[in-house]
């Protein structure tokens, strides 16, 4: 399911199914846990959990991240098989995790992931870059809609963060890791960044299409989740961008600076279509499962940090506040951000959840993916979530959509893109462990200082 950050945000497509919800699968998965239960074994436990759905539920053939996953084993639009190539890329980093962490035998994950980059290698990609769904069976584009057939720049980016964070991580192993790490060179390399420019224009575009050329015409300006995107085609070794391309594309000319507050929290900058409160929360996720916002400026901004945390924080305060009085919001009960939703009928949609556009659905991986900068925040909600509500969760974790105001529904089913982002945040939280592997890798050192990036941290001057 696709996180569109389009200009205005009511222009999201939502995707409505017609079916109802269902709390009663994986019954010996939704037992509560001990109230004595630590901290670490409690943040062990959710990364465990959310691992899952890449290694125990992935897609058979391919071994990436399914699209969604869905325990009631309903499937409206047939696509159990259709892979997404964002949610993979934020599952790589989930299996990297569960490696570093003893989760899963590294052996077994080299090669799972060799098969990975042996698929990707081969599937249908669009000047380098990947389509948003690909048919897990086959490597063939799946159209995200009509004209939405054919690359995904954005997609693409989170995936290659993915990849980039296995190359540094196995590149000096034994020889089948280092054969490993060499495939995801080679699938880096092949990206043509560059032409996502639409033939030079000083920004880069999301959608291009062999069929439909550039039609869909989008394109990437802040600020939303897609910093990462113009970061990697600075970086690109082969296929790069300039500077102004992010100056003038990304930046608008500086113009998405912002001098609002909220809660007396200042927002930097200008979120596209959610200028009062900030945009759905993988906003401060999607980008930073590899660039690490500690202390990272650039020219117009002194800390991404501070700007990411503020996001968090307002739609924490605002869940707090909860001005349309939904039962059960507060400090244990937080988060919005998009998912599958609760329709007006009680069936399953889908829905960019954020204050401006509230329906009373919490949807967990925002306060679990928040960890590096409400610790607090999102903590208490993890021992709420685990501790006092196990109807919540299923196999994989917290299913992907809450809501105690509606009789506690929910709906057993996940999105890939949700629920990969929750191990790796919550990893960078404990340890920086995947933003020093995508931080410190060379090509992302240059690319960072090409477009006036500054970290003291990993020297980047």
């Amino acid at each position: 399911m696709k996180k569109l950050a389009l200009t205005g945000i009511a222009a999201l497509t939502i995707i409505s199914c017609t079916t109802t919800s269902s709390t009663t699968q994986n019954t010996s998965q939704n037992k509560t846990v001990g109230d004595n239960i630590s901290d670490n074994q409690l943040m062990d436990k959710v990364q465990k959990d959310a691992l899952k759905y890449f290694w125990d539920y992935a897609e058979p053939n391919s071994k990436l991240g399914r699209e969604r996953y869905h325990e009631d084993n309903i499937y409206p639009d047939n696509d159990k098989h259709v892979i997404t190539t964002g949610g993979s890329g934020f599952g790589l980093a989930t299996i990297l995790v569960g490696v570093e962490r003893g989760f899963i035998p590294r052996k077994e994950a080299v090669k799972r992931l060799t098969k990975m980059m042996d698929f990707l290698a081969k599937a249908d990609r669009h000047k380098g870059a990947w389509s948003h769904w690909i048919n897990g069976e086959t490597g063939k584009t799946v159209p995200f809609g009509k004209k939405d057939n054919g690359g995904d720049l954005v997609e693409t980016a989170f995936l290659t963060t993915g990849i980039i964070q296995v190359r540094e991580y196995f590149k000096n192993g034994n020889a089948e890791e280092k054969a490993l790490a060499k495939k995801c060179d080679e699938l880096w390399k092949g990206i043509q960044w560059n032409w996502y420019t639409k033939g030079g224009e000083k920004v880069l575009y999301w959608h291009w299409s062999p069929e439909y050329q550039w039609e869909m015409n989008f394109p990437l300006q802040g600020y939303n989740e897609c910093l990462i995107t113009y970061i990697l085609a600075a970086s690109s070794p082969t296929f790069s961008i300039d500077a102004e391309t992010y100056e003038k594309g990304w930046t608008r000319n500086g113009t998405y600076l912002s001098d609002r507050e909220k809660y007396g929290l200042p927002m930097f900058v200008k979120h596209n279509g959610a200028e009062e409160y900030g945009g759905p929360l993988f906003w401060a996720h999607y980008s930073y499962i590899g660039l690490d916002p500690t202390n990272l400026s650039d020219k117009l901004i002194k800390n991404y940090f501070d700007l990411n945390k503020n996001q968090v924080l307002i739609d924490y305060k605002y869940c707090v506040e909860n001005p349309k009085q939904w039962k059960g919001y507060g400090e244990n009960y937080w988060g919005l951000t998009a998912g599958y939703s609760r329709n007006k009928d009680g069936g399953v949609g889908y829905d960019a959840h954020f204050p401006q556009n509230d329906h009373g659905v919490i949807t967990p991986t925002a306060a679990l993916s928040s960890f590096p900068y409400t610790p607090k925040e999102s903590m208490d909600f993890l021992r709420f979530m685990y501790t006092q509500k196990p109807e919540f969760i299923g196999s994989a974790g917290p299913y992907d959509a809450t809501s105690i105001h509606y009789d506690n529904w929910t709906t057993p089913r996940y999105l890939a893109i949700d629920q990969g982002t929750i191990a790796p945040m919550i990893e960078n939280y404990r340890t920086g462990f995947l933003w020093k592997l995508f931080m410190n890798a060379p090509e992302i050192q240059q690319g960072l200082k090409k477009l006036s990036f500054k970290s003291e941290k990993y020297n980047i001057k």
